[in-house]
């Protein structure tokens, strides 16, 4: 199955100026020769950062029409399904029932699930999805990146320290059939300048942690980002070390990036601010080795 084109079914936004959800993932996983068949949960002018946001939500049955002509068409055998920012749980329900018809038609199938829901201490979705992500996604995703917050909420256990972390990591494998759980920003350690990510493989047998230097701004994208790379890096590499490494140093070589196109100026607008991704073709390709990532023994 490497060499054949690896098919992904990506859920996920779709802003026309900008870079978030799907035009955040679509991009980094062509270069890499994935082909992305994406749904457009939102279709919105600019994030939601903007001072004006127009646009149109995707109600639940319009997913269920889209994938059932797929389905009628036989032309719905994916290699993977991606989901990421969705904001209505009606919505969300109807992406676990595809997950489970995908798998149907390919038990191999691999569903990586950023449950997107909120960051810094606070929500940015309705607070009803959580009890669906916890009761209905977990289970179903081989593959879960919650940040930090995400992840307290989905297992009820605060991340103090990283032991903490691996205990949310325990949790999450416990629930399904996740094979891999990453937290993938915490705020964890001693050093204030780097964000923690923390990478549990084969069901918490093999712990990986990378330390990433924190620029001192805030970006929107960068989980979308940070997503996509994880996927292409598990589907090219076998090593949990090299995995997380790529992962890391290709979100960040994105983020430095964007950061050194506007930190000459006073006051940044959202449109500065844009992920500089299209940019950062070479990089997205082959990320510089800047970050190092540890096997971690508990």
């Amino acid at each position: 199955s490497m060499m054949k084109t690896p098919r992904i079914l990506s859920i996920q936004s779709h802003v026309v100026c900008g870079y978030v959800g799907n035009k955040s993932s679509v991009f980094p996983l062509h270069l890499h020769g994935f082909q992305v068949d994406a749904i457009n949960s939102v279709q919105l002018s600019n994030h939601t950062q903007y001072s004006h946001v127009k646009g149109q939500i995707l109600k639940a049955g319009d997913v269920s029409d889209l994938y059932e002509a797929l389905k009628l068409n036989n032309i719905h055998q994916y290699d993977y399904v991606t989901t990421g920012y969705v904001g209505d749980p009606s919505f969300l329900e109807t992406v676990a029932s595809t997950v489970v018809d995908l798998r149907e038609k390919n038990p191999d199938i691999k569903y990586y699930c950023d449950p997107v829901m909120g960051d810094n201490g606070h929500f940015y979705v309705p607070e009803e999805l959580l009890a669906v992500y916890r009761e209905t996604i977990v289970p179903l995703a081989d593959v879960l990146l919650p940040n930090q917050f995400e992840a307290e909420q989905l297992s009820g256990i605060q991340i103090k320290c990283e032991a903490d972390g691996w205990k949310v990591c325990e949790w999450l494998h416990s629930k399904g059939k996740a094979e891999t759980v990453v937290i993938t920003s915490s705020e964890i350690g001693d050093d204030k300048d780097k964000i923690v990510s923390l990478a549990s493989f084969g069901r918490g047998a093999t712990k990986v942690r990378a330390a990433i230097p924190r620029l001192p701004t805030s970006f929107t994208g960068s989980g979308d980002v940070f997503a996509a790379a994880f996927l292409i890096w598990s589907h090219k590499l076998s090593d949990p070390v090299n995995i997380l490494q790529k992962t890391v140093n290709t979100t960040y070589a994105v983020l430095a990036r964007t950061f050194e196109s506007f930190k000459g100026q006073e006051n940044p607008t959202c449109f500065d601010k844009e992920l500089k991704l299209i940019q950062s073709k070479g990089d997205l390709e082959n990320p510089p080795d800047l970050i190092k990532a540890e096997l971690v023994t508990v």
